[in-house]
């Protein structure tokens, strides 16, 4: 189904518009459900069209990525596909190399480590030159999907990115990250606005592309406070939601709801209420109703169970999700986990998981 890149014209007509309803605050008969990092490891056939490949390879190849994203809804009847890809090809657009080391994840060959360093990123970004395969795979994949369900296009936030580019990967402090924060503040926030920029021409790009909702990963969130979440994250992640909405208003693009998803950030619940994005991503370590009184009844949330939650027995996990969507309620809410799938699951799981989604809350809503 993944051949020949067609126009992003005449696209197939949607037949299943519930996570788009759910994401709007309009009544759905049932909850939607789909899962961070669907298209994953967890699933054999996944590994083998991976096999291979390079990583960013499979990331610039816009066939992988459409038959990557099409995988788990042939085994799953989600309410949503993501486009396979990786919030990494930002820093990559902006110049930097970023390898996928085998045991070890992502990692930049040559990480910033003074401010100097800001001047090798490249300051003006032509993203269809730097990122057109993504452009490309999110069009060739919305063809593919025929209107079966919507295809959510995402972007790390810049915080993340930057941490990233800092630290090298990954990191469990954050320590190199957070000192120019302290140290270097307005090298910090050049950097951010860079990334920034490039990020709402990626976004406004994926909808002209395609894309029918936007997901920003903000997922380092956790390892800032209050103070420098205030400072550094909150503002460009504001921003990101006005410019994006500004663009696609001024280019005839269709105004796609946009799901905020910022991972431990329990301290700025009613801040991202308020950021302009019409869902708000929870992680596991957050009580619904604690997130719904915060962020209030006008944003459609979504989450939360905890991804470790798959590792129960079938049964187990039909009772955490029927708890799950009392406590959230059914309507203007999106069932997901409350972060990615893991390699080690088993896909009957996440089956389980879905169809529990889908009966638990048909049943509450008839009753």
């Amino acid at each position: 189904t993944c051949s020949l890149l067609r126009s992003p014209k005449g696209f197939p007509k949607l037949k299943n518009d519930t996570f788009l309803r759910a994401a709007r605050g309009e009544e759905t008969e049932h909850t939607p459900v789909w899962c961070m990092r669907q298209a994953g490891r967890y699933l054999p056939e996944f590994r083998e069209t991976r096999a291979s490949q390079d990583f960013f390879a499979t990331c610039r190849s816009p066939k992988l990525c459409c038959e990557l994203t099409l995988q788990p809804l042939r085994r799953f009847p989600l309410d949503a596909a993501i486009i396979f890809s990786d919030i990494l090809v930002v820093p990559q657009a902006l110049g930097m190399e970023v390898v996928m080391v085998p045991g070890k994840g992502p990692t930049f060959t040559e990480p910033l480590k003074e401010v100097e360093d800001l001047l090798k990123l490249r300051q003006k970004v032509d993203v269809t030159a730097e990122l057109g395969y993504v452009f490309q795979a999110i069009t060739l994949t919305r063809h593919s999907l025929e209107g079966k369900v919507p295809l959510i296009g995402f972007s790390g936030a810049p915080w993340t990115l930057m941490s990233y580019m800092i630290e090298g990967g990954g990191s469990s402090t954050m320590a190199k990250a957070k000192s120019w924060l302290y140290r270097h503040p307005e090298a910090s926030h050049r950097l951010l606005r860079l990334l920034a920029d490039v990020i709402i021409d990626y976004l406004v790009g994926q909808v002209a592309a395609g894309a029918q909702a936007l997901q920003l990963f903000e997922s380092h969130a956790g390892h800032l406070g209050p103070e420098l979440f205030q400072d550094f994250a909150l503002p460009y992640i504001r921003d990101i939601a006005q410019a994006v909405k500004s663009k696609l208003k001024e280019e005839a693009l269709p105004l796609v709801p946009m799901i905020i998803f910022a991972k431990d950030a329990h301290y700025a619940l009613c801040d991202l209420g308020h950021a302009g994005y019409e869902v708000v991503g929870l992680d596991w370590t957050i009580q619904p109703q604690e997130a719904r009184a915060q962020i209030g009844k006008d944003v459609t949330l979504q989450g939360n169970l905890d991804p470790c939650a798959l590792y129960a027995p079938k049964e187990k996990i039909g009772e955490l999700v029927k708890k799950m969507l009392e406590s959230f309620g059914t309507q203007r809410y999106i069932a997901n986990l409350g972060h990615g799938l893991y390699p080690d699951m088993n896909p009957e799981h996440v089956g389980a998981f879905v169809e529990a989604v889908h009966a638990h809350s048909r049943h509450i809503n008839k009753h």
